[in-house]
């Protein structure tokens, strides 16, 4: 079956899920600074949430770029993602509005993992309909970024425990390792 049906089904709901993230910023009813000022953690919680939805939009878009069909257990596997993804506006929210405590901070951890998983699943059930020569397998080589994602996010859901700014630091870095431009599928795909 064509892909075109799941990309447009994920594009929507990955636009709704940063829709009800910034939904829940609530606006300061003071006009100072100091009430800007409040609002603080959970701003900061949505601009890391928002760069973490943006770059599984991105790679989303990229790999089924370079898939040519889908099948039954591609659509479960994308679900299965979408759900994770969904679960991030409300523990954004939670970790903001409690300011990085313990709790909401490792559960947002765990999400993200989560999240991280279930695009391996998805990356793995696309890659079982393409074949171990197609575009998006020689695309994605070792996956070295998506291996060490979760090896991070494992790292830091525990370490939450000594403080949560290790573990926000390390939600950080993740995010931050994304956002080097990962070229290998887009360069696969432009070449003659």
């Amino acid at each position: 079956m064509g892909k075109g049906r799941l990309e447009a089904f994920s594009d929507g709901v990955i636009a709704v899920i940063i829709t009800i993230m910034v939904l829940e910023m609530r606006v300061p009813h003071a006009p100072t600074l100091q009430a800007l000022s409040e609002v603080g953690p959970v701003f900061l919680c949505y601009a890391l949430s928002f760069v973490n939805i943006g770059i599984y939009w991105n790679n989303h878009h990229h790999m089924l770029h370079a898939t040519e069909h889908v099948n039954g257990a591609v659509l479960w596997a994308n679900l299965h993602l979408l759900f994770w993804l969904s679960l991030v506006p409300f523990t954004t929210g939670w970790m903001g509005e409690n300011h990085f405590a313990v709790l909401p901070t490792a559960l947002y951890g765990g999400v993200l993992l989560m999240a991280a998983i279930a695009y391996w699943i998805l990356q793995r059930a696309i890659l079982s309909t393409q074949g171990a020569d197609s575009l998006l397998a020689r695309a994605i080589g070792n996956d070295i970024k998506g291996k060490l994602s979760p090896l991070l996010y494992l790292i830091a859901i525990p370490s939450v425990l000594l403080s949560p700014w290790i573990a926000d630091g390390i939600y950080v870095a993740v995010a931050l390792m994304w956002l080097v431009p990962d070229r290998r599928i887009e360069s696969r795909i432009t070449k003659p």
